[in-house]
């Protein structure tokens, strides 16, 4: 979709790659709305009539008011969940909550524009086993990898690689130290066959992969058809795991993905419906790309900020009309 119309940006009130993005649409000088799903009902407000075959109507907040007619493309980048009143009972909140999601969401869903990403498709995307097994279809290079709760199985997985393995969370685990007020993170650790069978694995589903010897990682970020790597060198022992534990210790470089490794990016986010992923690989060293996982809503700012890659503006293109 080209020509003139807004871009509705749904994410959090702070989020410094959305800020990019923003700042650079207004650069250009297309018009912007953006909003958090959790300033939705009692900062935001809807009025839509289903007028022949589209919606028409309004979406405001105490600043500004959007045509919902007038969106050429929304920008969908981790909003928050809608706040209701404190005073409302548990069981109303939850069914606030639901027609929120189905009347708000639905509308938002059945406008005829391109969404960077469709959050249905982003979502089924999260699941690790689901990208994991479309990556092997598109002729990307996946790790030997289990999932189990079946501690005996998890010794068996490493006795059969001969090896190291890791475990890896299957989504972000982040929280608070209770008392201590001490933030931690659980990230992609090692572990030796020694360590195995453990009692914990049976308490819910674990991921266990092959530790793959690295080089380096990269970090391939494609936006509507444009690929965008660059090299990712780490210096502590603990980024030489999981770089996102250490971002001071990198050095970054512009690479250049093998076609074959490029052809299966692409292929990849097609079966997925997306037109947008942040991919991890591994590059051993021997020079094979390795692929770990994809994030539909992935960070992409440091990448853009150490080395210059223009992933903003291909996303700008995209949203515009332009581009992919």
């Amino acid at each position: 979709m080209t020509g003139a119309g807004q871009v509705l940006v749904l994410a959090g009130r702070f989020d410094p790659t959305c800020d990019l993005v923003v700042e650079e649409l207004n650069r250009r000088a297309v018009p912007v709305f953006r909003a958090d799903m959790a300033e939705f009902p009692l900062r935001l407000t809807l009025a839509a009539n289903l007028s022949g075959d589209r919606w028409d109507g309004t979406l405001a907040n105490a600043r500004r008011t959007l045509d919902l007619a007038s969106v050429r493309s929304v920008y969908y980048r981790r909003p928050a969940r809608p706040k209701f009143p404190e005073e409302m009972s548990p069981e109303a909140r939850s069914i606030a909550e639901t027609e929120a999601r189905r009347g708000f969401g639905g509308l938002l869903a059945a406008l005829p524009c391109r969404w960077l990403s469709p959050p249905g498709s982003a979502a089924d995307a999260e699941y690790k086993p689901l990208q994991l097994r479309v990556a092997a279809e598109a002729g990307l290079d996946v790790p030997r990898t289990l999932i189990t709760n079946d501690p005996q199985a998890a010794r068996d997985f490493a006795d059969r690689i001969g090896g190291s393995v890791v475990y890896k969370p299957f989504f972000p685990v982040r929280g608070t130290v209770p008392g201590r007020g001490q933030t931690v993170a659980v990230y992609t650790s090692l572990v030796q066959p020694q360590d195995l069978p453990h009692p914990d694995i049976a308490t819910t589903a674990h991921l266990f992969q092959e530790w793959v010897p690295k080089a380096h990682e990269v970090r391939l970020t494609a936006v509507g058809g444009r690929i965008f790597a660059a090299e990712i060198h780490a210096a502590s022992a603990a980024g030489r795991i999981d770089w996102r534990s250490d971002y001071d210790s990198h050095t970054y470089r512009i690479c250049e993905p093998p076609p074959d490794v490029a052809a299966g990016v692409l292929a990849m986010l097609d079966r997925l419906g997306l037109p947008y992923g942040a991919f991890d690989f591994v590059v051993t060293p021997e020079g094979e790309w390795r692929f770990l996982e994809v994030n539909p809503s992935g960070q992409y700012g440091f990448i853009e900020q150490a080395t210059g890659l223009p992933i903003t503006g291909a996303i700008c293109d995209y949203l515009e009309g332009t581009g992919g």
